[in-house]
């Protein structure tokens, strides 16, 4: 089976963000303003641990965590003031938020209202995925099927009410960083999408013949990791495969509904403390992995800083990240050829490879029940774990070399560092 081909918009450079949010509202919002300024073209919202996991600054429970891994968000208000002067009908907006999601996007709406906006020309995501955070990040609020209930009725509302809004950004990425080959990120996002789109197609929600508009905007977030040849070849198989699964088991026939849509942020767990300035390098090559082949480029990327592994960047460390984007953009020639793998006897090879493997892997989760089965059974945190625990082996053993940590350790005073806690 070919390989699906990208409509020509994949000529244009993909939407650039950086991931960011901290502090207060008033402080992020002047960081977007700066960013947009700067030529970025979206905005990734961060927000900090309370406002992920239900609760308010002032709850004793939030002590210690207000603002430290993004911005809080409790009341309109702070919506309001995050989103200050930033035109968001003209705005793509991300928003990295699960459990609580229907209520920021709520928030949102409320706050593109009050501006006057059209909410049916509202574009952006909301991650929305609550699976991956029983199997990764431990950010979940409800249980499971409980959560797939909330996800149903968003999507459900968002076709509809706000046609151009991703009701769901179905999250490979915590997965790889939690230990996922790229064999079990493309299975169970899969096997997560499938339980997605039968919970919705169940409910009687949406007519099926606009059930090709809810495919239209289920959207993906995927890990970029350093073996790029192998990170091309794993998004080319999650194309694939999609094309298939929403052709074959929910019957959508327009090609363009059927595309493969994702978003990337490279892989921050692999930037490391040590020698930092080699988290340079890692960062635009794992940014090729996304960007160099055509048919399976990312349509978002947001690349972390240089220095993420030791502390809150600077804004001049995020516009270093956003050049690196730029430059790939507008100063090569990527963006003027058709897929440069097409033909590719060894690309072909690793794509029907991966495919293979995640199809076994997705016909596992079907025979448990499905994802949520095969969550509240523990088989696909039990898979990660294994696989994160090898992981680490090969790293202790030297098998994998990290440049810096396990290998090639004598290094020089670095003059980037002598002014990290200045502003």
């Amino acid at each position: 089976m070919p390989f699906p081909s990208a409509p020509k918009e994949s000529d244009r450079p993909w939407v650039m963000r950086t991931y960011a949010g901290h502090s207060s509202p008033a402080e992020s919002n002047a960081l977007y303003r700066r960013n947009l300024a700067k030529g970025q073209t979206g905005l990734s919202v961060a927000f900090d641990l309370p406002t992920q996991t239900g609760y308010d600054p002032d709850d004793e429970l939030a002590v210690g965590e207000v603002g430290k891994v993004g911005v809080p968000v409790s009341h309109l208000g702070d919506l309001r003031a995050l989103f200050d002067g930033i035109p968001l009908d003209g705005m793509n907006t991300s928003m990295t938020i699960n459990a609580p999601a229907m209520w920021l996007l709520a928030l949102y709406q409320v706050v593109a209202e009050e501006h006057g906006h059209d909410v049916a020309q509202l574009a952006g995501t909301t991650q929305n995925d609550i699976i991956k955070e029983y199997l990764s990040r431990g950010t979940y609020v409800f249980p499971p099927a409980q959560s797939l209930r909330l996800i149903t009725d968003m999507v459900a509302y968002t076709v509809t009410a706000m046609p151009r809004w991703n009701p769901i950004n179905i999250c490979s990425y915590h997965l790889q960083e939690a230990g996922a080959t790229p064999v079990q990120e493309i299975a169970y996002a899969m096997s997560t999408a499938i339980a997605v789109l039968d919970a919705v197609r169940d409910s009687g929600q949406v007519p099926p013949e606009r059930f090709g508009d809810v495919v239209a905007r289920i959207s993906f977030f995927v890990n970029a990791g350093i073996r790029f040849v192998e990170e091309m070849c794993k998004m080319r198989a999650f194309g694939r495969l999609w094309d298939e699964l929403t052709l074959e088991r929910y019957g959508v026939q327009d090609p363009a509904q059927r595309r493969f849509r994702y978003g990337v942020q490279v892989n921050s767990l692999g930037l490391t403390e040590a020698q930092p300035e080699n988290n340079v390098q890692r960062i635009v090559l794992e940014m090729l992995g996304v960007t160099l082949s055509r048919d399976a480029r990312a349509r978002a990327v947001q690349l972390p800083a240089w220095n993420e592994a030791l502390g809150l960047p600077r804004p001049w460390d995020q516009q270093w990240s956003l050049r690196l984007q730029q430059v790939l953009a507008h100063e090569t020639d990527l963006l003027e050829y058709e897929d440069l793998f097409t033909g590719s006897v060894v690309v072909e090879a690793k794509v029907a490879e991966l495919v293979e493997g995640a199809r076994a892997e997705m016909a596992r989760v079907a025979e448990l029940g499905g994802a949520v089965a095969a969550v509240e059974s523990g088989y696909m945190k039990g898979r990660l774990v294994a696989s994160l625990a090898e992981r680490r082996r090969r790293l202790e053993r030297g098998d994998d070399v990290v440049v810096g940590v396990n290998r090639f350790q004598a290094t020089e005073p670095n003059p980037l560092l002598a002014d990290l806690d200045t502003a």
